[in-house]
């Protein structure tokens, strides 16, 4: 199969909807097939009024008693419907959609479906989608996909599209050999790809997601494991001593490290001043005190006389570690002579940094990706630091190495992962992990609530800001579409809310499809206190430290992984005053409330991540991606954390009969990981 072929070779794909799909990175039947469902919307048989609770989505099949409005409120022009079953009414409101006082009369029986809000006493629908009995009964037989989409674009225009491939092209073999499926319960590739995007039933989802999932971490296990063959071998080009300077650092801090600090450092002396180049990660929760161990590494290093990197994954959190850096120097007379590379910087700055940079003039160079450009020219870079979200292989190293040796890696992550995980999924890396949190480091205060908290939550949000603080506010959607049933918040109406419900406090909004340097200048803002709320997406998991930010609510949080739900309350708790995390669930199910009851229970990352393990099944598909440095589109390292050490498994027996995977019967399974790693930019950096 030419899976390279272009969408606009597609029956029904013109040029326009390919410039559509081209706005979602869809180009070829390989970009479209691989854009998977991001959820599946699940049509139940209408319900009685009665049965209709808050916050959940229904649909309600009765007649309309009557149609008030357009009411003008604010930037809504408001249409209310009268719905009515027996003694039961039930208000339907529409906003700004003048059209449906032409489609639904008075005396007619309609099936409408919504989310339900409560509004003091009374149940209102809100935002429903209107279906005739026929249209909705054909939605009754199966899941239907929903896709990430972009204004223009329609979930059904993307299904009617991946059928055409499936109709048009010519499929390569399975790479597994069929006993391999048989021993593990696995689809084949076109199975799998074929049920993900037209499932019969919610098992068919869930079979398709157990192959694909495997399918990633085999790649990815595969690479990891490739990788750590050619980078063992490398001999330390930068040998080091253990000298006073790091000594008397530690020494003049107002506090003393941990044991966990102590430990994580002590096996980065012995790496850095042993045979081999060192590849280490240390991973500690949330606060650990994981950046004070890399400054220390980058002391001895520059004390050595040599050049270091600290590459942060935002511009933002960049000029911070700029600032504590030379804050350091002045208060503890440190040696080292720093430089900032960053991209917002002017290309007269940035010639200055280069020259200082190749001269040997700077022994410490901060910033974000920048640091691996082609134009930086290191004198003698001898140890780079760098977090989860930057993966060093040895391209990488190559790259930054230039006509010198290999750089020490030292990669910091807070992603709190069990350790017989860490060891599959960081199997190129030696482990070093933090587990307690210095001392005097206050407890966040959690609350999982339900929606109806809301307003008491705006009320203690308006206390903290009218005391100086500062505020996140995390939805799990950047804005609403065409197909929204308003059961997932988004980002963009979530600031006019809060902008209505919030007057006089200054509330911005933040979401990751924003150019960089709109995200730099709204963080900024936020890092120097001239916004009072920051609503955001994920994105604010990493790359932003704000001490004076003491509140976090995450709406949906019943959509998030455990361990990302912990990351993002990290984002509070950095200041001296007390901090809150609030979690608002949008279900109140026993087995929901078990799972975040964990988090208001306890701010241990290790312990919260095993609970994860326990508590997230195979069946657990309808969430949001699990973030952070594992770009997987369909696997989670905590559902499905069978396959990933079946698939570990899996690559160590193969690699142990054909390392090379030279032999005839790997030839296919070689050229599919090459082709795999070229289709993947995450890959492309292993």
């Amino acid at each position: 199969m030419i899976f390279t072929t272009s969408v606009e070779h597609l029956k029904g794909v013109g040029e326009k909807t390919a410039g559509l799909l081209g706005k979602l990175h869809i180009y070829s039947y390989e970009d479209l097939i691989s854009h998977y469902p991001t959820d599946y919307t699940i049509y139940n048989n209408p319900v009685s009024i009665s049965e209709v609770k808050p916050g959940g989505v229904f649909a309600v099949r009765a007649s309309v008693s009557g149609v008030t409005g357009p009411v003008k409120a604010g930037r809504y022009n408001i249409i209310t419907v009268y719905l009515k079953d027996g003694l039961n009414v039930l208000e339907a409101v529409f906003f700004n959609q003048p059209y449906i006082k032409k489609i639904i009369k008075p005396g007619g029986f309609y099936i409408l479906r919504g989310k339900i809000v409560q509004k003091g006493a009374k149940l209102i629908m809100q935002s429903p989608k209107i279906y005739k009995d026929d249209e909705y009964r054909d939605l009754l037989l199966s899941p239907v996909p929903k896709y990430s989409l972009t204004k223009g674009l329609s979930s059904k225009t993307i299904s009617k599209a991946v059928n055409a491939v499936f109709k048009d092209a010519q499929w390569d073999d399975e790479i597994f050999d069929p006993c391999i499926l048989n021993k593990y319960d696995l689809l084949t590739h076109k199975e799998a790809v074929k049920l993900i995007h037209f499932p019969g039933t919610l098992d068919d989802v869930s079979k398709a997601r157990r192959r694909l999932a495997f399918e990633e971490f085999f790649y990815f296990i595969m690479l990891l494991r490739k990788n750590k063959s050619l980078s063992v071998s490398l001999p330390n080009s930068y040998p080091m001593i253990e000298t006073a300077d790091t000594k008397r650092f530690i020494e003049s801090l107002p506090f003393r490290p941990t044991s966990g600090q102590k430990k994580a450092f002590n096996e980065i002396v012995s790496d850095m001043s042993g045979s081999s180049c060192m590849n280490r990660l240390i991973q500690g929760d949330v606060g650990s005190g994981k950046t004070l161990v890399a400054l220390l590494a980058l002391l001895m290093c520059a004390a050595n006389g040599y050049q270091g990197a600290l590459m942060a994954p935002t511009e933002v959190l960049a000029v911070q570690h700029y600032k504590t850096v030379n804050e350091y120097i002045e208060k503890y007379g440190l040696c080292f002579k720093p430089a900032l590379l960053i991209g917002s910087m002017t290309a007269s700055e940035k010639k200055a940094v280069y020259g200082q940079i190749e001269s040997g003039e700077v022994n410490l160079v901060i910033g974000t990706h920048a640091l691996i450009q082609e134009k930086v020219k290191y004198k003698n870079l001898a140890l780079v630091v760098t977090d989860e979200q930057h993966r060093f292989g040895v391209r990488q190293r190559e790259t930054l190495a230039g006509k010198g040796g290999t750089p020490h890696i030292l990669v910091m992550s807070a992603t709190p992962i069990p350790r017989t995980l860490a060891i599959i999924l960081y199997g190129d890396l030696s482990l070093s992990a933090i587990h307690e949190l210095p001392a005097g480091r206050q407890q966040i205060k959690n609350a999982v609530v339900g929606t109806s908290y809301r307003p008491s939550a705006y009320k203690f949000i308006k206390e903290q800001v009218s005391t100086g603080h500062q505020v996140y506010v995390i939805c799990p959607k950047i804005d609403s579409d065409e197909e929204d049933d308003g059961e997932i918040e988004n980002v963009a109406d979530y600031t006019e809310t809060l902008r209505d419900a919030l007057p006089g406090v200054r509330i911005e909004s933040l979401n990751g499809k924003m150019k960089p340097a709109l995200k730099n200048d709204i963080m900024n803002r936020f890092s120097r206190g001239e916004t009072d709320v920051l609503v955001s997406t994920t994105v604010i998991e990493v790359g932003i430290n704000v001490p004076n930010a003491t509140v976090m609510m995450i709406e949906n949080a019943d959509r998030f992984g455990l361990a990302q739900l912990h990351q993002l309350r990290g984002r509070v708790g950095r200041g001296k005053d007390q901090s809150y995390c609030i979690f608002v669930s949008s279900k109140d199910d026993e087995k929901t409330m078990e799972r975040l009851n964990v988090l208001k229970d306890t701010n241990d990352g290790f312990k919260i991540a095993s609970e994860d393990l326990r508590l997230r099944g195979p069946g657990d598909f309808f969430g949001i991606r699990q973030s952070g440095e594992f770009a997987f589109k369909m696997a989670d390292i905590y559902s499905d954390s069978d396959l990933l050490e079946i698939s570990g498994n899996l690559v160590d027996e193969i690699l142990k009969d054909d390392p090379g995977l030279k032999k005839e019967e790997n030839s296919r399974l070689r050229k599919s990981v090459e082709d795999y790693v070229e289709r993947s930019e995450f890959l492309q950096s292993i």
